[in-house]
Formats: structure tokens, sequence, C-alpha cells
């Protein structure tokens, strides 16, 4: 499989998103700036069309099926409205792209297609916020990447 791929797969996981596939490209596949930023940021992006789209219908199936689910998403979506509305009724459009820029622990596009999904956000709307957000955030972590930026 090419670094490109794997670059492309690991931006695309809840977890690392494009804040580990970055630097893993860079420095562990030595793809140039270019390649990491492109196959990172494609990667991170991919997934959020079918969440947008599909997270609704997944859940209501799986809440139908499975109390484990049922219980899991209750807890998943309060905590997340919990953790964001102020923010979101603040802020509105800007708020997913803040949110999905900043490359931090439980921020990026994983997050803001849920908080998308909860705040009833259409996809018409959130896509392009969420991608927009996508592309600052990959920016910021290749600056870092590269030592152009530092945190203190």
């Amino acid at each position: 499989m090419s670094y490109e791929l794997q670059t492309f797969i690991i931006a695309a996981t809840p977890i690392l998103e494009l804040r580990g596939a970055i630097p893993i490209a860079l420095f562990n596949y030595k793809l140039s700036v270019t390649s990491a930023f492109i196959f990172s940021v494609l990667g991170n992006i991919f997934p959020v069309i079918f969440i947008l789209l599909f997270l609704e219908k997944v859940s209501l199936f799986l809440r139908e099926k499975s109390k484990f689910f049922d219980k899991f998403f209750d807890w998943l979506f309060a905590r997340t409205k919990r953790n964001h509305q102020g923010k979101y009724d603040r802020l509105k459009d800007l708020f997913l792209v803040v949110l999905v820029s900043i490359p931090l622990p439980v921020t990026g596009a994983w997050t803001g297609s849920l908080c998308a999904f909860l705040f009833g956000i259409p996809f018409k709307r959130a896509f392009p916020l969420i991608s927009l957000g996508v592309v600052i955030a990959g920016v910021i972590v290749t600056l870092i990447s590269l030592g152009i930026i530092t945190l203190i």
C-alpha cells in the first residue's frame, strides 16, 4: 500500500485525523509537504460526507437493535451537546470552523460532524464549514510539524 494511501487512511481515523497523519507522512514516510498536506486533508474530509449523511440513520437503527447502543448514543449525544451548545449558540456557523480547525484532542472533523448532526445543521451548510476547518487545521499542523510555529 502506498504511503499516500496510508496517509489518507490515517487522516480518516477518528482519533488521529490529520493531526497524526501529517507528521507521520512527513517524518516516517518522507512524503513532500504538499503530498502530506493534500492526502491528509482529503483523508480527513472523506468520512465527513458519510457521517453527515448517515449518522442519524445508523444511530436510529442501532438504538432500535441494542440497549447498549441506545445508552451509548444517549451518553455521546448528551455529552457532546453539553460541551458545545454554548459555543454553538454564540458563534453559529463559525463554531464548526473553529472546532474543527483547532488541532487538539476531541476536536476535528469527526467531532465537528457529530456537532453538526446534533445541532441540526444541514449537510449543504455543514460540509463546507467542516472542510474549511480541516484545511485550516492542516495548515496549522503542517507549520507546527515543520517547526515554523512552536507551541509553548
